[in-house]
């Protein structure tokens, strides 16, 4: 039998250190169970010295320097959270205890960064006898209402794997969705700007070369474009500092507009009627909305509860405020479909399978059905956008550079010609 040394915390949160006898590390991991604790630390008694030896090595070689960390407490990104779960899921599974489980996770961290101190925190919770759900909830920003009712409805069911499993499936394709928006947005900013970036730069740095030419031909010697050019050039060198900032300084209050109420109403509107980019928009929403409704209502989350939590989080507040409404009328006892057909935002297609899932009994079902639609919608008409946008973009851009060619050769040219006249 080897000694092996443990440090744990009692039901009342309190850490408790001591020694047990066990053949291997698993059987002290259980003999610490068995006195009613939760396991922080077994370590074998002959590696305790070495390994505190180690660690006390690595704080004296570490504390001439100067380390400097940007971590966000109790922070964990949609990826650490996806993380997260998968591996507590892979745990549950496996047999351990979700307090062990936790503790598990926690230990793999560093202790600093956000994701471990919200693990940590959670496990301590968990220890403390609190329910998991409940600890969720003190991280909002990591653990939104979705996968907080989600957890909920499996601690009540006690199918806890079948709900991470439905989470990881649910920000999986969230996710995706995500992504395929970002992608079809960012293209036509990449374009956009290294067109103008030539356009600068040929103005900048190419035209001043042709400076001399341009001073003996005199203003009235130039040709139009060519002056309009040059006018343009010094344009630029005069105020390009000014309306950099003009445009930091525009960004920045446009974004502080977006985030009032009534800026981002307006600008959530605007995104469901510009061409082309409307369908992504609203495909996305649509897809997201019948998903989220989708996996709450499969774990058992009440109708009401999941369309209050469904608005909060299907991510354009024109949508959201119409789902928050439909909500205020299924209290006096309509339907989904009624009150969502009445505020004219959402699709026939979506409001005849709603009622078709209603009369069936199997609104899940139902919901499942408008997700795959519009997300083959989603695909189709980020395929459109790019697909359309590219041409547009290569055409701009080649319009402004032709533009400076044709200017600047039009100036040589007018000087060629007045030598050979000449």
């Amino acid at each position: 039998m080897a000694q092996f040394e443990y440090i744990a915390k009692s039901r009342d949160g309190t850490k408790r250190n001591g020694q047990v006898e066990a053949a291997d590390r698993r059987a002290a991991i259980s003999a610490v169970e068995r006195l009613g604790l939760v396991p922080l630390t077994i370590t074998q008694r002959s590696e305790s010295a070495k390994a505190s030896a180690k660690r006390n090595a690595a704080r004296r070689k570490s504390a001439g320097k100067l380390s400097f960390k940007l971590t966000r407490p109790n922070h964990m990104s949609m990826h650490d959270t996806l993380l997260f779960t998968g591996e507590l899921c892979d745990l549950l599974e496996g047999g351990m205890t979700l307090g062990n489980a936790l503790n598990c996770l926690a230990a793999r961290g560093d202790g600093e960064s956000g994701p471990t101190q919200v693990i940590g925190a959670l496990r301590d919770a968990i220890i403390e006898g609190a329910n998991f759900s409940s600890a969720l909830e003190k991280f909002p920003k990591a653990f939104p209402p979705i996968y907080v009712n989600m957890v909920r409805a499996g601690e009540a069911s006690g199918a806890m794997t079948d709900v991470f499993k439905r989470l990881i499936e649910h920000y999986e394709r969230a996710a995706e969705i995500r992504s395929k928006v970002t992608t079809a947005m960012v293209y036509p900013v990449i374009v956009l700007i290294m067109g103008f970036a030539v356009a600068v730069f040929a103005m900048t740095y190419i035209l001043p070369k042709f400076q001399t030419i341009f001073d003996q031909m005199g203003p009235d010697g130039l040709p139009p474009m060519t002056r309009m050019l040059i006018g343009t050039s010094e344009w630029i060198k005069k105020y390009f500092l000014f309306v950099l900032v003009a445009l930091i300084a525009g960004g920045y209050a446009l974004h502080a507009w977006i985030q009032t109420p009534t800026g981002r109403r307006r600008w959530d509107g605007l995104k469901l009627r510009v061409p082309l980019l409307k369908g992504i928009v609203a495909s996305a929403i649509y897809a997201n909305f019948a998903r989220t409704l989708q996996s709450l209502l499969e774990n058992g989350v009440p109708v009401l509860q999941a369309l209050k939590i469904t608005s909060q989080t299907v991510g354009n507040t024109v949508v959201g405020d119409e789902l928050a409404k439909a909500r205020e009328r299924v209290t006096d006892g309509t339907t989904i479909s009624g009150p969502l057909a009445a505020g004219g935002i959402f699709p026939p297609m979506i409001i005849d399978l709603l009622a078709i899932g209603e009369q069936t009994g199997n609104m899940p079902s139902a919901l499942g059905h408008i997700a795959k639609r519009y997300e083959n919608e989603l695909n189709k008409n980020v395929t459109i956008f790019t697909a359309a946008l590219e041409p547009i973009m290569i055409f701009v851009v080649a319009l402004i550079i032709a533009f400076v060619a044709i200017s600047v050769m039009q100036a040589v040219l007018t000087v060629s010609s007045g030598v050979n006249i000449k």
